[in-house]
């Protein structure tokens, strides 16, 4: 049995990992998501968060070897939480996540993008330092495989992002802790070639890939959970 720490991406919440939860339970494993504070509804909240508050919110769920998984640009907050907590985390899994490099950003990365497939994706909060997808990206971007109740589901739940945390660099992951990158081979959002290329800058990291866009706890949670069950199990 292993324990999973699900961390949600950018806009998103606890509530995506609903179905992917209870398929590792059943497999054994002891799993849960959580809620990072550089997500709100309220814009208000979220001008003066940091990549450090994401951090600290992933530190203090670790409260034991964990498989820590990130989507998007969790990608960051948990390179940076093993960081700040390498003796709880078993190993790393980047889920088309955003992968550190020196120097670069987020939001470096997602203007790096082919194609750059946010380009009129996002409404953006300047005073507030915030930003969130528009209704026509749910289905461009982020939802376009997945069942056709999941837009009802997640349009009243996606709340604003805060852009502070995503103009932040992070070190590359400790090299001690095994890393995992799953490229989803039909994304909108980070282009499959991007996330392949980020995944080549984890040296000795084991490449797997999913038949998904950028939600696959949406669009095959099955075939996620067994997928993070063989990363447990090989550990």
């Amino acid at each position: 049995m292993a324990r999973f720490l699900l961390v949600h991406g950018a806009n998103h919440g606890a509530w995506c990992w609903r179905d992917v939860v209870p398929d590792l339970t059943e497999r054994g494993h002891a799993a849960r998501a959580i809620e990072l504070p550089s997500v709100s509804p309220d814009p208000t909240a979220l001008t003066n968060i940091t990549l450090d508050h994401d951090a600290r919110a992933i530190r203090a769920a670790l409260t034991a070897k964990t498989v820590l998984v990130g989507h998007s640009a969790a990608g960051f907050a948990i390179t940076r939480a093993a960081a700040l907590a390498p003796e709880n985390v078993a190993a790393l899994v980047y889920l088309c996540a955003y992968i550190p490099r020196p120097g670069a950003t987020i939001a470096d990365l997602a203007r790096d993008a082919p194609g750059r497939p946010l380009n009129g994706a996002l409404d953006i909060d300047r005073t507030h330092r915030a930003y969130r997808f528009r209704d026509a990206a749910l289905t461009a971007n982020l939802y376009h495989d997945c069942p056709d109740e999941t837009v009802a589901f997640a349009r009243p739940r996606l709340g604003w992002q805060a852009i502070g945390p995503q103009a932040e660099t992070v070190a590359a992951p400790p090299p001690a802790i095994p890393a995992h990158t799953i490229t989803c081979t039909n994304d909108r959002t980070i282009p499959p070639a991007q996330q392949r290329s980020m995944a080549r800058t984890l040296p000795g990291a084991t490449h797997h890939e999913i038949d998904t866009g950028h939600s696959p706890f949406f669009a095959a949670p099955a075939p996620l959970a067994a997928l993070l069950d063989r990363i447990a199990l090989a550990l």
